[in-house]
């Protein structure tokens, strides 16, 4: 079920407002890039959670580690994984003890929005009311993980709208999604 939530604001300010009202212990991001959202979302988490970002680049991951850990968290907050994406999913359960996460951000390829997703669900890390938030779904847009999202049932869902980060005036939207678990 799609909602439309025409308030254009952050999306930065978005995602702390989400994080706030769920309060997740496990957290997977993907696509750390620098380590900004990163550090933003590791701010808005409780005493004992813990955050798994994944940053394919190299270069990217060794600048996030540096911003990681100047703003103050270790490795027990904020563990740092480089590897592309659907090779990390999979191993999730295996290499990192994860059961199920409580919230993903996804801000990496818009092209791997789709498949990243059905991994999280083929694997089962995601439970009833794990909610994913996915940047930048309408600028440059994700309209495969949108479709998918109209037709598979799985997911109460609705879009935040605001303008892009960065680019006053560019309207760009946020997806706000929680699992409903198999039907």
């Amino acid at each position: 079920m799609l909602e439309l939530v025409s308030v254009f604001c952050c999306l930065g300010k978005i995602l702390d407002r989400l994080l706030m009202e769920q309060s997740p212990l496990t957290v997977l991001e993907l696509g750390a890039h620098c380590g900004y959202s990163t550090v933003r979302i590791a701010r808005a988490l409780p005493l004992g959670a813990r955050l798994y970002s994944i940053e394919m680049d190299q270069g990217n991951a060794a600048i996030a580690e540096k911003i990681i850990r100047l703003a103050g968290f270790d490795d027990d907050t904020v563990e740092l994984i480089v590897n592309p994406s659907d090779e990390v999913i999979p191993r999730l359960r295996s290499d990192y003890n994860l059961e199920r996460l409580d919230f993903v951000f996804m801000d990496h390829w818009k092209k791997c929005y789709l498949p990243d997703l059905q991994l999280l669900e083929g694997y089962g890390l995601l439970g009833k009311g794990s909610m994913i938030v996915a940047d930048n779904v309408l600028f440059p847009g994700a309209p495969k993980f949108l479709r998918y999202l109209r037709k598979c049932g799985l997911y109460e869902w609705k879009i935040h709208r605001a303008t892009l980060e960065y680019s006053k005036g560019i309207r760009d939207g946020m997806a706000e999604l929680i699992y409903q678990g198999i039907k």
